[in-house]
């Protein structure tokens, strides 16, 4: 057995049972970077203690042999960030697709909506309130 091997199954013994890597951990991870950088940024010891302290507990969370609790703790986070992860990634879309249609909300209701770049001037029935109005894409 050479030692890449030997470390490998070192790594499987420790890690067997344990909750592993989740979203949650992940914007941990993240976040401690972040405070990381902005430690030696400003030179402020607190964000390097914080970004140690983040460290850490992401370690703790991948080590735990406790699954449902690390399984609960990471589905309230999802449950918590819902909204603003679907307008994050519903804000790509629209900005990847900016140039083939123009998005637009409904001026009573406020639901999104998009036209298609180059139509002309169209009259827009929001499909939520029943609200008619022009738009110009």
């Amino acid at each position: 057995m050479n030692l890449m091997q030997r470390i490998r199954a070192f790594i499987q013994r420790i890690t067997y049972g344990s909750y592993g890597s989740d979203q949650l951990g992940q914007v941990i991870l993240y976040a401690s970077i972040f405070l990381l950088f902005l430690g030696f940024a400003l030179g402020n010891v607190l964000f390097l203690y914080l970004s140690i302290a983040g460290y850490g507990w992401a370690v703790f969370r991948i080590f735990s042999k406790n699954r449902e609790k690390r399984m609960a703790e990471n589905q309230l986070y999802l449950n918590k960030t819902a909204r603003l992860r679907t307008e994050l990634r519903q804000a790509r879309v629209r900005f990847r697709n900016r140039k083939q249609y123009k998005y637009f909300k409904c001026p009573q209701c406020h639901t999104r909506m998009r036209l298609t770049r180059g139509c002309g001037e169209k009259d827009v029935k929001c499909p939520n309130c029943k609200n008619i109005f022009k738009m110009k894409a």
